[in-house]
């Protein structure tokens, strides 16, 4: 896929989860409950060692039913690495033009992290597709709202601290998608991480109604 049709699918799926710390024997199951849930989109942070096989194993399993982003990319053998492997995406923390140029030449979409205004105008300028706002929860739903009125071009994502009180709140500042932790997957049992995902897509889908 293009960069331009994983951003519109990103758009449709709303919400994102990241998940931490997988490991390719356990991560099917729990995206497959994200997956019944109706989460359709998920970002595999790839710092330690199960990370990128994990992205690995989720694309080669879902394929184009599913949209897969690789989060916590730092450097370009990182970023190549995570496009080789089939991500459809990529994620950073920071703003790295040096990752950005590598997604683009590789047409891949990029969420590039930022923080202020001057470093999400940068990394949007360098060519970032969306800013992922992290970490969000220490800014809050207004912060979003005042960015977007001289930067209303500007795809935003919020990461950090979403949950299921907060996260209409960032919808409705003008988020276009949102980045979900462990409080959409981190249960006991695949029946649970579906309810979750569920009660987070249902919340989503009325604040942007």
């Amino acid at each position: 896929m293009t960069k331009q049709q994983v951003l519109a699918q990103l758009k449709h799926a709303g919400v994102v989860a990241v998940m931490r710390k997988m490991t390719p024997d356990r991560v099917i199951e729990i995206v497959e409950a994200l997956k019944e849930g109706g989460v359709t989109a998920v970002e595999i942070t790839v710092e330690g060692k199960g990370g990128m096989e994990s992205i690995k194993v989720v694309k080669d399993h879902f394929g184009d039913a599913l949209l897969v982003g690789a989060g916590t990319v730092l450097d370009n053998p990182t970023a190549k690495q995570a496009i080789e492997v089939g991500a459809d995406f990529i994620v950073t923390p920071i703003v790295s033009k040096e990752v950005i140029q590598v997604a683009n030449e590789k047409d891949c979409l990029i969420a590039s992290g930022a923080m202020t205004p001057t470093e999400i105008y940068t990394a949007y300028q360098a060519g970032a597709t969306i800013v992922k706002v992290f970490p969000a929860d220490s800014l809050g739903p207004a912060y979003l709202k005042n960015i977007q009125g001289p930067l209303s071009h500007i795809p935003l994502m919020p990461t950090g601290g979403i949950n299921l009180d907060n996260m209409g709140a960032y919808v409705k500042s003008g988020a276009i998608c949102i980045g979900v932790g462990s409080a959409i997957y981190q249960y006991d049992t695949p029946e649970e991480i579906k309810k979750a995902a569920e009660a987070f897509v249902s919340a989503y889908r009325n604040a942007i109604e």
